[in-house]
């Protein structure tokens, strides 16, 4: 290997938080590694910006404390976690329907037995599906037969119309889909991690997560704004025209680069999301909370200065609502108008701060999905990222680490680590 800045044995590509996990893990056995970002900051996806005061991240996100990944790699107090609600609220035709986790909010309780929101018979059949996905060990919830989650719905006794009213507007939030077609071995790993952890958010913005990862890199091991071209038989060729040697590659871009650098590997679809970002001069709720929508005008929507206050400057509420699609002529005014009767207020002294669309938000996990695959492509050859795993941030850091692992092993049967 040559020295100075190429002297890398392993050549991780893309900065994101799959990268970062599989660039600490190979640098903690002792192996060289340098990753190489197109961008000019870590955080592929996961990336904050300051826009007149506000914070708005790249796309609307949360962060699950519950994820293994998350609890193995992160001092959870350096990232100030902020809490949403432990539940969220559902807007129908016939109002606003509040469900909270009464585990850990007891005094919820007698509301969610009122029968408002579900009957006994659905209530008792979600608290079977909950108790079994939290006490059940993983390895029994990953070895159920897989389908799509409609089907898991209908097998735990759960009625249309409560799917239609509670699960159809939280699965379309957190899937980007609404027609209930994830796999439900998917939905009940997600649902356990919601049920055990707590959703927040950083109090720096979705950003502070890979800029966490970042710092445990020495200094010197992110090269920023270096896109890579290609793949050579001995390394990468970066934009430039410059060939940087390895004994060994790691693909962990987004999406939309992986085909140019290695074509064979098959990419399932992603979904798309638009997230609009209002701001008001109070806030329309008042509350930490999600609020999704029956008739799935959007797929949710909240105030992130009352998750975060720091999200917006002082005497001013940031709203973040997010659709399926981009954004189109008189999309916004649309949602105005479902965003107006869902919080009960006028919407008209709203101002439009910026909208983010996402093209490969999440990868569409449709039934039989694997959990994990091998990162393995070809000799010296890697890939990682969510697309290998499930769309979350446990399944990026998951892959990252499998790359890692499966870096150092061949490395270390070919003697050169």
């Amino acid at each position: 290997m040559s020295s100075g800045l190429d002297a890398a044995d392993v050549l991780v590509v893309g900065a994101g938080v799959s990268g970062l996990a599989c660039a600490r893990d190979l640098l903690a056995a002792g192996v060289r590694v340098r990753v190489l970002e197109a961008g000019d900051a870590v955080g592929g996806r996961m990336r904050s910006d300051r826009v007149a005061g506000f914070v708005v991240d790249r796309g609307f996100q949360v962060f699950n404390s519950a994820y293994p990944q998350v609890r193995r790699r992160f001092d959870l107090k350096g990232l100030r976690l902020r809490p949403f609600t432990p539940g969220f609220i559902v807007h129908t035709p016939t109002g606003r329907l509040g469900f909270v986790d009464p585990v850990r909010r007891p005094r919820t309780l007698p509301e969610l037995l009122s029968g408002r929101l579900a009957g006994r018979r659905d209530l008792a059949a979600l608290a079977l599906l909950s108790a079994r996905d939290v006490l059940l060990p993983p390895a029994r919830l990953k070895r159920r037969p897989d389908t799509t989650v409609r089907t898991a719905f209908a097998d735990a006794g759960i009625s249309e119309a409560f799917v239609e009213s509670f699960f159809r507007p939280f699965v379309a939030g957190v899937f980007l889909e609404d027609e209930l077609e994830t796999s439900a071995r998917v939905f009940h790993m997600v649902w356990r991690s919601m049920l055990r952890g707590t959703i927040c958010l950083p109090a720096e913005g979705i950003g502070a997560v890979p800029r966490a990862l970042a710092a445990g890199l020495p200094a010197g091991a992110v090269l920023l704004e270096t896109p890579v071209a290609g793949l050579t038989a001995d390394g990468v060729l970066t934009a430039e025209g410059r060939e940087i040697p390895a004994l060994a590659v790691v693909v962990a871009t987004g999406p939309g680069a992986v085909p140019t650098l290695l074509p064979e590997v098959v990419l399932p679809p992603y979904r798309r999301v638009t997230t609009y970002y209002h701001t008001a001069p109070r806030s329309p709720l008042g509350e930490p909370t999600l609020l999704v929508d029956t008739r799935r005008r959007f797929l949710n929507t909240c105030v992130l200065s009352d998750v975060v206050p720091g999200y917006a400057p002082p005497g001013h509420a940031l709203v973040a609502t997010s659709v399926t699609g981009r954004d189109g002529p008189g999309r916004e005014h649309e949602l105005r108008s479902a965003l107006a009767e869902a919080y009960g207020t006028g919407t008209d002294g709203w101002d439009l701060l910026t909208v983010r669309t996402i093209e490969d938000a999440l990868p569409a996990m449709a039934p039989p999905q694997p959990l994990t695959r091998t990162t393995r492509v070809a000799p010296g050859r890697y890939v990682c990222g969510d697309h290998r795993a499930t769309g979350s941030t446990q399944g990026a850091l998951a892959s990252g680490a499998r790359a890692a692992r499966e870096v150092l092993h061949d490395l270390r049967r070919d003697g050169m680590a």
